[in-house]
């Protein structure tokens, strides 16, 4: 089972810039905790999202001698992408790529052609450098903008991932619309279709919803799942205020109580909980 831990979808929406040493911080606090892999920053143009400006900064301040976690940064890019991928300290690149027309040009300026030519050649940077690279699959159960969307776009849409070798799939519920039902089809079809791709789920959520949601993806196979500490952050466009990342305090009971070993170090686990107030509040 691996949680990845998502402080930079927590902290890219706040208006307020959250000053560098408060981030690393943070930061090193989280990875003290044993998450697989932490999303502690992103390589993307500071006009676009000016919170995460600092993130070479923030990433040669953190004490990594000590974790087994990894790092991922998010790229909208070629440019962001060979940028992230000077780094030695990051291992993996995560590109947006949405089946909703509109929210793609929207969250980087790019029709889906033209991002779909981009990843192609973002893979080939990973592969240059040695990283790998994780592609979500936005507005993936869903969008607000009345775009085509049903299950088989987003088949189709892995498909053609598929072509290009990417290892890594996570399917984003951008505005927290998913069901059980549909987050159980595209499960439970596409990790076994697709048995050399890993799939992961990248859920937003109510405080009402959480559960149902955890278990129609781990039930369906499901072993890599996103969140952020107490559910901060999520998706600007979403209509209703509660929806937010998926609480990882949640995730983390769930499995827990379902008999699965994380083996996360809960005393740093509390104090990054009680450490992300100072960040979020």
């Amino acid at each position: 089972m691996k949680i990845i831990e998502c402080p930079r979808d927590a902290m890219q929406g706040i208006k307020g810039f959250i000053p560098t040493d408060t981030k690393v911080k943070y930061i090193n606090q989280l990875l003290k905790v044993g998450f697989d892999t932490i999303d502690f920053g992103s390589f993307v143009s500071p006009k676009a999202i000016p919170q995460m400006q600092d993130t070479a900064e923030v990433l040669a301040k953190l004490e990594l001698g000590a974790t087994s976690s990894k790092l991922l940064a998010i790229i909208a890019n070629t440019r962001g992408a060979e940028d992230a991928a000077q780094h030695k300290q990051i291992d993996y690149l995560g590109f947006p790529l949405s089946v909703s027309e509109t929210f793609q040009q929207r969250n980087t300026n790019k029709s889906i052609a033209e991002a779909m030519e981009q990843l192609a050649q973002i893979q080939d940077i990973c592969h240059k450098h040695g990283k790998t690279l994780v592609t979500y699959i936005s507005m993936g159960f869903g969008n607000p903008y009345d775009d085509p969307w049903d299950v088989e776009t987003v088949v189709s849409f892995v498909e053609e991932l598929d072509k290009l070798q990417v290892k890594i799939v996570s399917l984003s519920d951008t505005i927290g619309v998913a069901t059980p039902e549909n987050i159980t089809y595209l499960f439970s079809h596409l990790i076994p279709s697709f048995k050399h791709i890993e799939f992961g789920a990248h859920l937003h959520t109510t405080p009402t919803t959480w559960k149902e949601k955890i278990e129609a993806a781990y039930q369906s196979g499901c072993r890599r799942f996103d969140g952020a500490l107490h559910g901060y952050g999520g998706c600007p466009m979403a209509k209703d205020e509660l929806v937010g990342n998926m609480p990882t305090e949640n995730l983390v009971d769930y499995f827990e109580n379902n008999g699965v070993n994380l083996t996360l170090n809960k005393a740093a686990l509390q104090a990054a909980m009680a450490e992300s107030g100072a960040v979020f509040l």
